[in-house]
């Protein structure tokens, strides 16, 4: 994990972005400086690209493949496995441990993750030309997935215009007809029939 990063050190706007546990996978609302990052990058532990971030408190066991841009990640919260990928590749990590192959800890306020919680976790060892094809199907379906959140705001505000549209045509009236129609009920009051 981390070196630990106080609230004081963060800003709401800055470098680099530091990803606490409601910020992860998602956009991060706090930053760090350029500084500090190189400072504690270099002295502690830090996360190599496409290494998987799993979040240990709170939302146990989400996951993130870490891209490599300069980020931050809060201490304990949010760590990784220093994994060798001779046996099993991050890629396959990434979707197995979606699985919540590991118990969790409690007795606290909140759900979380230990180092003796995940390196229990049994992962299975498949040749690596099967974790190839599982990866593959499961990334297609995450493309399918993907693209149909994508289209599917498109798609219903397509409906929306086609709904105003019948709508507007189903409710306009020729003006002119309108008025005679208001005029022929008035005449009928006046000779004292109320029509409904």
């Amino acid at each position: 994990m981390c070196k630990r990063i106080l609230k004081e050190e963060t800003t709401p706007d800055g470098e680099i972005p530091f990803y606490k546990i409601g910020t992860f996978g998602k956009q991060a609302d706090a930053y760090i400086s350029r500084l500090l990052f190189e400072k504690y990058k270099s002295q502690y532990s830090y996360p190599k690209k496409g290494d998987v971030l799993i979040s240990a408190a709170g939302t146990i066991g989400r996951t993130v493949v870490f891209d490599g841009e300069p980020a931050y990640f809060q201490d304990s919260n949010i760590v990784w496995i220093d994994n060798d990928e001779s046996q099993v590749t991050n890629e396959f990590l990434f979707y197995w441990y979606q699985t919540n192959p590991w118990k969790a800890s409690t007795g606290g306020t909140i759900e979380r993750l230990y180092n003796d919680n995940i390196s229990r976790a049994k992962v299975p060892v498949l040749p690596k030309d099967q974790q190839k094809r599982i990866v593959h199907v499961l990334k297609n379906f995450d493309a399918i997935c993907s693209d149909l959140n994508i289209g599917l705001p498109a798609e219903i505000e397509a409906r929306n215009k086609q709904y105003a549209y019948y709508r507007d045509l189903l409710l306009s009236f020729d003006r002119s007809q309108f008025g005679n129609v208001e005029r022929e009920r008035e005449r009928e009051q006046e000779r004292g029939a109320v029509t409904r």
